[in-house]
């Protein structure tokens, strides 16, 4: 290999040492939108405390529970399948603002909530912010990011979510001291604010570069690139890639270029994946959907939701200590999304899929063993399973927070080519979102109907499957231009490369 195939292979391009230092306004863009996916975790974690208290408050069933958490999936999904063509139709940052006003209603409904169908309506609201969400920020921040620190930035994604599930878990064991009836309610409306904010913040926020181009805006898509990337031959290499990719010459120097109405709004996409797709598109398609897949088969929404009811099965019955175990669970969460930052460009995302998802494999066999341990016995000297199956949910969800979590969106929002990104990314979610749905929503019957040990035997047995497929599968991307993904998947894939790919 030359040694400019090398700068290339390595993200570097023809910068020098520029593209080490970390531009602070990509930063700040990437840190912003981020805020959205803490709006995404804080809701899905104070759920956790809210099907606690509703049950009482408003006498609900099992059956009634299941439900309320699978409406809030189930409109999350039409939303995952139609903010691909939002996104590309208006743009990334106006849907971020969409998103939060959602959020912003669903949060007001759901306080109020003084009946069962009014909290359907706002769960139901808050269900098509999730999904927005899911969509627009790791689209974001994958087009604004530069290649040598994308995998750091995009990640701020799963430290933003983390925050906003230890958020709502401290939320649950403080607001869970208060009446019934007031405490969940406050739980739920409190998010309201970071809505707003979020609002306020980005209608005075740049676009991304890359969709500008796609609206043949490419003097605005200039400025952007000046403002995040270090230098002025640095922004000008990543405009010229972009035009490419767009279908612009790159020699070309207007500021704006009349580009196909299929372009712009993104038509055909859909046609381009699935009826007549290229190798290399259709083997990115098969990875970005798979990570989506197995991140959710391996059980962490129904753990993360249900986690009360894990440590109920081992002896714990006082509510208040219930919810302190999952705040401890947040805090884990947010302490390893942190390390994640720094770990992802360079261990690369490929090494930490396979370690995560072998570690959450055998934390997720002990703590099946211990339940099944405890299923079988008089339930009488058992400190010690306690004590175990904390340590082995903490630890499954540690290393599912170190890889799994964040490497799922950075890896699916880069491969995509730039014409397939937000609609290819919504395919992704749409699956995401049904696996989770369908686990949130059978977990409860699942384990009363084979138990609570071997339910998560079943789910140690998906995570050594998914530890398969990452090993097989997926190349590496760390470092490597937006642009240059088809090339990467277009290239015969060896497990065994030193190279990772």
């Amino acid at each position: 290999m030359s040694m400019e195939e090398k700068k290339i292979e390595n993200g570097s391009g023809d910068f020098g040492d520029s593209h080490k230092r970390l531009n602070m306004y990509a930063c700040a863009s990437v840190v912003a939108a981020s805020v959205i996916f803490a709006l995404y975790g804080y809701v899905m974690a104070v759920m956790t405390g809210v099907l606690l208290f509703i049950k009482e408050d408003l006498q609900l069933s099992d059956l009634q529970v299941q439900f309320s958490v699978g409406l809030l999936h189930m409109s999350a999904l039409p939303a995952c399948m139609t903010a691909g063509r939002i996104v590309d139709y208006i743009g990334r940052r106006y849907t971020i603002i969409l998103t939060a006003i959602i959020f912003l209603v669903g949060s007001v409904l759901m306080g109020y909530g003084p009946s069962y169908p009014i909290l359907m309506i706002g769960l139901s609201i808050s269900g098509i912010g999730l999904g927005f969400s899911l969509i627009v920020a790791p689209v974001y921040c994958a087009e604004i990011s530069p290649p040598s620190h994308r995998g750091f930035l995009t990640s701020f994604l799963e430290v933003s979510t983390n925050a906003g599930i230890a958020l709502g878990y401290v939320s649950n064991y403080f607001f869970g001291k208060l009446s019934i009836r007031l405490g969940w309610r406050l739980m739920l409306v409190v998010h309201a604010v970071p809505s707003l904010a979020l609002v306020a913040l980005m209608l005075n926020w740049v676009e991304s570069p890359r969709w500008l181009v796609m609206q043949g805006r490419v003097g605005e898509a200039r400025k952007v690139l000046l403002l995040v990337s270090n230098t002025k031959e640095e922004a000008e290499q990543r405009l010229k890639e972009i035009k490419v990719a767009v279908g612009i010459d790159e020699k070309c120097t207007q500021d704006i270029v009349q580009v196909p109405n299929r372009t712009r709004n993104g038509g055909g996409a859909f046609r381009e994946m699935f009826c007549k797709p290229t190798p290399p598109v259709r083997r990115i398609l098969i990875a970005a959907v798979g990570v989506h897949a197995f991140q959710q088969l391996s059980g962490v929404g129904a753990i993360l939701l249900y986690c009360p009811r894990i440590f109920e099965t081992i002896g714990v019955t006082d509510q208040s200590k219930m919810l302190l175990a999952t705040v401890g669970m947040g805090l884990s969460k947010l302490v390893f999304a942190v390390m994640s930052v720094f770990l992802l460009d360079r261990v690369g995302r490929r090494l930490l899929l396979l370690i995560s998802s072998g570690v959450m494999a055998v934390s997720l066999l002990g703590l099946g063993s211990v339940l099944t341990l405890v299923e079988n016995s008089n339930r009488e000297n058992l400190g010690w399973a306690l004590g175990f199956a904390i340590v082995a949910t903490y630890t499954y969800v540690a290393f599912m927070t170190i890889g799994s979590g964040p490497v799922t969106w950075v890896y699916s929002s880069e491969i995509l080519p730039l014409r397939l990104r937000a609609q290819g990314l919504s395919i992704c979610v749409a699956v995401n979102r049904i696996i989770d749905m369908t686990m949130a929503t059978s977990f409860i019957s699942i384990y009363k109907m084979m138990t609570m040990g071997g339910t998560f035997f079943m789910l140690a047995g998906i995570n050594v499957v998914a530890w398969s497929f990452y090993y097989f599968f997926l190349p590496e991307t760390k470092g490597r231009s937006l642009e240059d993904m088809e090339t990467i998947f277009g290239k015969r894939f060896k497990p065994n490369c030193n190279n990772g790919a």
